[in-house]
């Protein structure tokens, strides 16, 4: 999903992109891919928000396509879809012991920015509310996006939203959440999200995040306004199809998260789709396909069975749910899995 509004750059985005170039996605050499699945590419063409495609099985590029003079290695901003970074840094942090689990209290983490007097509800919600949009506090997303990033604190109006709902209710989607995730890695680790970011995923052969927005108290958008390129999201994708393992063989993620962020634990109330940490779920082409996304169309999906990995990246100015647009990418998607799926042994 995500949000509309821009933010300006972060003062560390030119370094960024240049350390994004340097650590480029280097795939296994790309396999002869399928003649349906070439077919299939050359049409997605006519998706005309569509920017660029990329379809790798069990690690070797099948097809990398940009349209309308894209490329798959150009930064662009994936929007929500950076909500599955946070999440992956949320579950490292829990490994490495910087945060105790997902039934950690938010609260005494954060307790400078809580409302004067807050809701009893506040002491309940926890890193794991957070992370699957059930923290029960009113959106921060959608109408009420551009009124919280025009305050002065994000975190303090995070998480000054009245409550409509009990922590662990329904699926209230809010970067406001996310936010406050980020915020509190900053906080525990003594360190910023970007860093930990470079720190714990970069061990995943080209991983980089090219540049990402921050708050005016200086704290990395948790959830928003990242910007990577097609290549990078698509090794970032690769890390959960391999259970968190790096092509190097390093554990980058504890398998057992990967797991836990795959698990539906709440439903939207927009698209019907489960939702884990950070991650929506859906049965696409017959197949169980767990997937991110963004404003305007940024998608990273991964088909367990198949192996599959595809990036799809789209013009950001525009919606994808409402506008049909993402309708039409889970639709592309179920084509590809289906000229895979036909090709197999």
């Amino acid at each position: 999903m995500g949000d509309t509004a821009r933010m300006p750059p972060s003062p560390a985005s030119r370094l960024s992109v240049l350390l994004c170039l340097a650590f480029a996605f280097v795939a296994t050499p790309a396999t002869a891919a399928p003649a349906p699945l070439l077919r299939t590419a050359e049409a997605a063409a006519d998706i005309a928000p569509l920017q660029t495609l990329i379809v790798a099985r069990d690690g070797r590029v099948l097809v990398e396509r940009g349209y309308r003079g894209h490329r798959t290695d150009a930064p662009t901003n994936i929007k929500s879809a950076s909500k599955a970074v946070v999440s992956a840094l949320v579950g490292i942090a829990i490994a490495r012991g910087v945060l105790d689990g997902v039934d950690q209290p938010v609260a005494p983490l954060l307790a400078d920015k809580l409302p004067a007097d807050p809701d009893p509800r506040m002491a309940r919600i926890t890193v794991g509310h957070l992370l699957s949009m059930q923290a029960g506090l009113g959106r921060t997303s959608g109408a009420g996006y551009g009124r919280w990033v025009s305050s002065r604190d994000w975190v303090r109006a995070a998480l000054a939203q009245p409550f409509v709902d009990d922590p662990g209710g329904g699926m209230l989607y809010s970067t406001g959440s996310t936010h406050l995730l980020s915020a509190i890695l900053t906080r525990e680790s003594g360190r910023s999200s970007l860093a930990l970011a470079r720190d714990w995923l970069g061990a995943q052969e080209g991983f980089a995040i090219s540049s990402w927005d921050r708050d005016p108290q200086g704290i990395y958008f948790g959830g928003n306004q990242m910007a990577m390129t097609p290549r990078s999201l698509l090794a970032f994708g690769e890390l959960y199809r391999e259970g968190g393992r790096a092509r190097s063989g390093a554990q980058v993620l504890p398998a057992d998260w990967v797991e836990a962020s795959w698990r539906p634990r709440t439903r939207s109330v927009f698209n019907g789709d489960g939702y884990g940490y950070g991650w929506f779920a859906r049965r696409i082409g017959g197949q169980d396909v767990r997937y991110a996304w963004g404003y305007g169309g940024q998608m990273l999906y991964v088909v367990p069975a198949l192996g599959l990995t595809v990036v799809m990246t789209s013009d950001e100015r525009q919606p994808s749910g409402s506008s049909g647009h993402r309708a039409a990418l889970h639709d592309l998607l179920a084509r590809i899995v289906r000229d895979v799926g036909a090709a197999a042994p």
